[in-house]
Formats: structure tokens, sequence, C-alpha cells
């Protein structure tokens, strides 16, 4: 396949950003409309943000549950894949549906002008009728203050920029944040070394295989992961994160010592709530990442924190969209198996409303 780089000011119909699952998964759909569109990735290749993740990095679905629209994901039922099969799969779904993907082309400041919207991107503007927002909710990795006041040679990292445990130091390793990232981390790091992590708030854990049987059957089985963020039980659901695996009992079962919040840090030296301190060798941030919409620049379409306001990801701004967020619609809208449903359902309102855009063209007369 040859990617797409020559797209400039004469525009298309749609413009992805983001070349992740959501991002493709939208670029299938498009195509089956017959739309016009590229799909802007800010990465080298295709499933680099996959490959950039900590090596023993595992999904929490299985193969069965990992397909995107037209393609099913290359791995046997019950086998949890790593995160180079996922990346080699985004890689090879886009070279499968010839998708329009843009390399190396980070947009760096969205307009709206006359109906119209026009992206200024490191690799030259692009104009299109419509923009999907497909960069996802793992934007900016999110470190808490307190790692400020820590000593610059300390070693520190987010979980974004955790590779293996290489990366640290001998000697006592703090994990800061216990929810599924943490846990894989802090279970990888207790093989060499020792580890306490710092839980802020004791998560709701699922076990992987209840019953025999995976926890997304159960979930998928009893409509649950269908469940609208918009019903009464979607806002109680949508208001925590859930833990998939052994949660707190199986930290504790590989000899991880469980810490309460870190509430401050100075030197080498970690305050926990209840007023405990320990001292550290080495520090992994698994504190989440914050959403950065400041480079759309179409005031309408912002609430009060900044961020894109949206209802299911149709914003107030005709024909600018947002896809693959967390809970955008169901739990699973940001989950590789279940993307698609969102693009979908975004496609279809796509298509309606080109016809009405001001810059769509009136059809050609028939010949007589």
């Amino acid at each position: 396949m040859t990617y797409d780089n020559s797209v400039a000011t004469e525009g298309v119909d749609v413009l992805v950003i983001g070349g992740g699952q959501a991002g493709l998964a939208m670029g299938y759909y498009l195509a089956e409309r017959g739309l016009s569109f590229v799909i802007a990735d800010a990465n080298p290749e295709v499933g680099d943000m996959w490959r950039s993740r900590w090596q023993s990095l595992r999904l929490f679905t299985a193969g069965q549950y990992n397909n995107l629209p037209g393609l099913p994901f290359p791995a046997a039922r019950d086998v949890y894949p790593g995160k180079d099969a996922v990346a080699d799969f985004l890689k090879s779904y886009a070279e499968n549906f010839e998708l329009p993907v843009r390399l190396n082309t980070t947009v760096t400041r969205l307009t709206r002008d006359d109906g119209r919207y026009r992206a200024e991107t490191t690799t030259g503007p692009i104009e299109a009728d419509q923009v999907v927002v497909a960069t996802g909710p793992f934007q900016v990795p999110f470190t808490p203050e307190i790692a400020n006041e820590l000593d610059p040679d300390l070693a520190q990292l987010h979980s974004a920029e955790y590779r293996g445990a290489e990366d640290l130091p001998e000697g006592r390793i703090l994990v800061v944040g216990a929810a599924n990232s943490g846990h894989q981390i802090a279970l990888e790091l207790a093989q060499s070394r020792e580890v306490d992590i710092a839980v802020g708030q004791k998560l709701p854990t699922l076990p992987q295989r209840p019953f025999g049987r995976d926890i997304w059957w159960w979930l998928t089985a009893t409509r649950l992961a269908r469940v609208p963020v918009s019903s009464r039980l979607g806002q109680r659901l949508s208001q925590r994160d859930v833990v998939i695996g052994g949660g707190l009992r199986e930290l504790r079962k590989h000899g991880v010592q469980l810490r309460p919040r870190a509430t401050a840090a100075r030197g080498r030296t970690f305050t926990f709530a209840g007023g405990e301190s320990a001292d550290y060798d080495g520090v992994v941030w698994a504190t989440g990442f914050r959403i950065d919409h400041s480079w759309i620049d179409i005031p309408e379409v912002e609430d009060e924190r900044g961020e894109v306001r949206h209802v299911r990801g149709v914003t107030d701004a005709p024909g600018l969209y947002l896809l693959g967020m967390t809970w955008q619609y169901t739990r699973t809208s940001a989950l590789l198996g279940w993307v698609g449903a969102d693009a979908s359902y975004l496609a279809e309102r796509i298509d309606a409303a080109k016809a009405t855009l001001p810059s769509a063209k009136p059809p050609a007369k028939a010949s007589s």
C-alpha cells in the first residue's frame, strides 16, 4: 500500500485525525460509503502507539473480542494478545483496505470558516467538509505535582514511558496508581524488584475468566457492555474504572506491598495518607492521561474544562465529531473490538450531513 502524503488545501469530504483503531475503523466505513477522506496520523508507522507501550503488555480482551470492521483479529479464542500483535493487526488492516493514511502528520490547529474546516499540520494544510477527531483518551501523560519535589537523580517514569524492568534501577520501586496499567506493571516489576503500589482508591475488580468464561462473554451476554452512558445505570458505571484480573489480592500474592494514596514527596521519600512514609529507588507513575483539545480552535464546542462537548461523538459544530473516547456511548467505546459500532454510527451521520453542508455541490443534471 502507498500511504497518502499528498493531500493539501484542495480538500476532502472528511479528515480523520488519528490513525489508531478508532481512525482506521472510521476509514473503513467512510470508504464503504464512497466518501473521499484522509487519515492524518502523527506516527511514522500505523500501530506505533501500541508498539511504544511496555513489552509485557497484554490485552484484557481475548482474541475473539478484538476484531475491527471487516477483518477478524488473527488470534485464537481465549488468547490474550500482546501489544505488538495489536500493532501488526492495525498495520495490516490499513493495508488490507488501502486506507489513505498520511503519516508523520501532527495536526497543530483546527479551525472552521464559512462552514469548512482547515487543519494546519506538520506536513501542510488539509481542508475538509467534515472532521472526525479520533485521537482517543490517552493523549497527555498526567503526573501529579508532588513529582516535582523528588530528587532529580531519582528514576521516574510515567507508564507511557515504561518499557520493562530494565528501565529502573535495582532496589525498591513505587508504582503510583492501581488501575489496569499500574496493576500489570507492578506484577512485572515484582518478579525482580521489591515493589510497593500506592492505591488512591480501591477500584472494583472483575476476574478475567469467571466460571471458565471470559469476562467479556458475560458482559456481552448480559448486555452490560452495551449500557449507554445516557442511562441511569450508565451514569453510575462511568464514574469508576474497573480492574480486570486478580486485583489487589493478586498483587499481595506476588509480594507487592499496598500503600494508601501518596500525599507528598521530598527527595527520595514518599508520604502516604495516614502519615506513613518510605524511601524508594525508582517510581512509575501509572496515573493516567489527560485529554488535550487545545489545538481545536472552535470555541462553540468547548465545555468549561476546555474539552470538546459532544453527545455520542456529535459536537455542536456541524460536521465535527469525536471517536474512540472513553464512555463515548458505552463502556466499550474506546476498546479495539467495539469501536466500530460508534464509527458506523458517525459514518451514517457524516453521509447524511454531506448534502446539507455549504460546500456541497448540487447534483449534476441528467442529459436529455
